[in-house]
């Protein structure tokens, strides 16, 4: 290894991880369906407790074919790494869609507050049902480089 870069990384306090989910609103969501994986950018929100996520569907979604074979998936921030602060958190844990009741909370006001724009591909809007799902955090983890 004497000629590969490298950088050590280190674990990140609790503190800090909570800062980064806080701060963030875009992660990669893994799932899984036996032996296939699929892996997608979403949009989330952290409220100091809980982790949402929030998923649009046309009726014919991959994402949510997968969603609902997932016993264990992973959200998974990080840092691009091209300057010198690089880190990633983990999220784990399953997947629950949220009741009726308990998405009523996630009016139209709410979802504009609390995600970003919803990016439509080819798709009439009207015909999109959005879902909001609770990623029932099981762990954390979160690394960060040091010197």
């Amino acid at each position: 290894m004497d000629r590969i870069e490298y950088v050590y990384t280190f674990g990140m306090e609790a503190d800090e991880i909570e800062r980064r989910l806080e701060a963030g609103a875009v992660g990669v969501l893994g799932l899984a369906d036996d032996s296939s994986a699929y892996a997608i950018p979403v949009d989330y929100h952290y409220d100091g407790e809980s982790l949402y996520i929030r998923l649009a569907d046309d009726g014919s979604s991959t994402k949510i074919e997968y969603v609902e074979t997932t016993t264990d998936a992973c959200l998974c921030l990080y840092s691009d790494g091209s300057g010198t602060d690089s880190w990633s958190v983990l999220v784990r844990g399953p997947l629950r869609k949220l009741t009726d009741a308990e998405r009523e909370a996630f009016d139209a006001m709410t979802l504009n507050e609390s995600f970003h724009r919803l990016h439509v591909f080819d798709q009439d809007v009207e015909a999109i049902d959005l879902e909001i799902y609770e990623l029932e955090i099981e762990s954390i983890t979160g690394r960060k480089t040091g010197e």
